[in-house]
């Protein structure tokens, strides 16, 4: 089990091809849609106040977020509120050019501010740069953002990068209430190094608090900052209407946190072996 798991830690970065792909924006639930390409996802929650923008991916990629938000009826300048999933180039180096845009505010766990707002410097690891973005509050663990009827719980889900964070909303789907998880990223990516870590200390430990915080989160429909983490492409082709919403998936996302977390401590475990 644990071996089929191994190639998974470097799957998004193995599926590059796809991050400029276009891929149709749908409706998830009630107020929340998918906007983003085929390997890299934004999400659009709306509001009778404005809307809210979770990652803008490449700068490169802004068109299609565009686009997919213009096809789905909304105006990209009705866009009032920026959030992110982690501070990688492939999440947020289309920030500024999004912020140019539609002069949306942009909120930040309190971990990746300084790098967004430096465009990329101080981040582990990785020496990827992108425009510098003002970062307009800094937020924490447990924080609400709200926009009209709209209401974001960030959770603190650290290692991937300091700030990574997950996002939580209820939404309502043909009647039934439902809890939304919208997971930052739990990957060890290739290259990270969980023990003896002078650039990322407290790695080890991070990761392991964004397993329990996972674990502890209630998920009816499972999402993430890559499509493939949740199975997006798969899914939308079973969205039709009146049908069940592919998207409810609380098996998969609990199965998806249980391999993240055993690679987690298989790369752990191999490491202090090292």
């Amino acid at each position: 089990m644990l071996l089929r798991l191994l190639p998974l830690a470097a799957l998004s970065l193995f599926a590059q091809k796809d991050w400029d792909t276009p891929f149709p924006p749908h409706r998830i639930a009630d107020n929340l849609y998918y906007v983003g390409s085929q390997g890299l996802s934004t999400y659009l929650v709306t509001s009778s106040k404005g809307h809210i923008l979770i990652n803008a991916s490449f700068e490169r990629t802004v068109p299609i977020i565009r686009a997919s938000v213009e096809k789905l009826g909304f105006k990209l300048t009705d866009i009032k509120i920026m959030l992110s999933s982690h501070a990688h180039d492939d999440h947020v180096g289309g920030l500024a050019l999004m912020k140019e845009l539609t002069g949306a505010k942009v909120f930040v766990m309190e971990g990746d501010d300084k790098v967004i707002s430096s465009g990329g410097k101080g981040q582990y690891l990785y020496k990827a740069e992108w425009k510098p973005c003002k970062v307009d509050k800094v937020l924490k663990d447990g924080d609400v953002v709200e926009l009209g009827e709209a209401k974001l719980h960030a959770h603190l889900t650290p290692g991937h990068t300091r700030g990574n964070t997950t996002w939580t909303m209820e939404v309502t789907d043909q009647g039934r209430r439902l809890n939304a998880v919208i997971i930052g990223s739990p990957n060890v990516n290739p290259g990270f190094r969980l023990v003896k870590n002078a650039g990322y200390p407290e790695m080890a430990a991070d990761y392991a608090r964004t397993f329990r915080v996972l674990k502890s989160l209630q998920c009816d429909i499972f999402l993430g900052a890559h499509g493939d983490y949740y199975g997006m492409a798969e899914k939308y082709r079973r969205l039709k209407p009146g049908a069940p919403n592919p998207f409810i998936d609380p098996t998969g996302y609990r199965e998806y946190v249980s391999e993240r977390e055993q690679y987690y401590l298989y790369t752990l475990e191999k490491q202090q072996k090292e």
